[in-house]
């Protein structure tokens, strides 16, 4: 006599056959340690829902995760706008999920500053965290130049590498203004020097960072992974300071690549 010998696999033991590192990169707009701990539960979420594993990287500084970025390192990263037209370009990056909140960049000064009306800057430095960190930089120059006619380049202009170092540069006196969004402000956990700053401006409201997923991986896994995105539970978005997750195309980002041809930001993509 025959016998049929069947086998039974869990739902997780199945995800987990198909399961492969991914590696997830994050613009460093604050200090790495403070990254690494409000992407951890996201993380641990996503490897939980997904059965992949996870592998968070942060970079030092917003030019080396352009770097790494441009050279197709992540296998999913979250992005400045800029950097998503540039990697999409480059690499095929493609945006699949961001918070349903535009982003909208502010300029910073010490509440002790005389700076009231930006058309009367002169000689004051200015601090950015660094030359394509999209909202804290490009949104700045570009409607300073449009709105008040004031070309950065005839400032002095010095890069500190993420947000954090701005607002404390500037609650130091290391420069006058300073570029950056309201949600690093807030998150800043430097509380003395927070009460120290005021916002002078705030631009107008553009597409906000997207998840962007390297087009070599699976469809199965981009499906899963943008899947598990999607049903991220509240607690964990609220530590990163975001509302909802949606799903966008990247058609929405066509305004950035205006912006950026503006700027004469893309002539080495052939862009402008």
């Amino acid at each position: 006599m025959k016998y049929k010998v069947l086998f039974f696999l869990s739902p997780f033991l199945v995800m987990n056959l198909f399961a492969k590192d991914i590696i997830l990169g994050v613009v460093p707009q604050q200090s790495p340690y403070k990254l690494l701990k409000v992407w951890k539960p996201l993380v641990n979420y996503l490897q939980k829902t997904t059965g992949d594993k996870i592998i968070l990287k942060i970079e030092r500084s917003i030019p080396e995760f352009e770097k790494v970025l441009y050279s197709g390192g992540y296998d999913v990263a979250y992005m400045n706008p800029y950097h998503y037209v540039v990697a999409n370009k480059k690499k095929g990056y493609l945006a699949t999920v961001r918070a349903d909140k535009n982003i909208v960049g502010i300029l910073v000064a010490h509440k002790n500053s005389k700076i009231t009306a930006l058309s009367k800057l002169n000689d004051e430095i200015f601090l950015f965290p660094a030359p394509y960190a999209f909202a804290a930089t490009l949104l700045i120059k570009y409607e300073l130049l449009k709105e008040f006619g004031l070309n950065l380049d005839d400032f002095k202009v010095r890069y500190v590498n993420s947000h954090d170092s701005v607002y404390k540069g500037i609650a130091r006196n290391i420069g006058d203004v300073g570029g950056g969004i309201e949600r690093t402000l807030h998150n800043l956990n430097d509380e003395k020097s927070k009460k120290t700053l005021k916002i002078l401006y705030k631009t107008k409201s553009y597409p906000s960072h997207p998840f962007a997923i390297k087009p070599t991986l699976s469809k199965s896994t981009q499906e899963r992974l943008v899947k598990a995105m999607l049903s991220v539970p509240a607690d964990i978005l609220h530590g990163l300071s975001i509302r909802k997750l949606r799903t966008i195309s990247d058609s929405e980002y066509d305004i950035i690549r205006e912006l950026a041809s503006n700027l004469s930001l893309l002539k080495e993509y052939k862009w402008a």
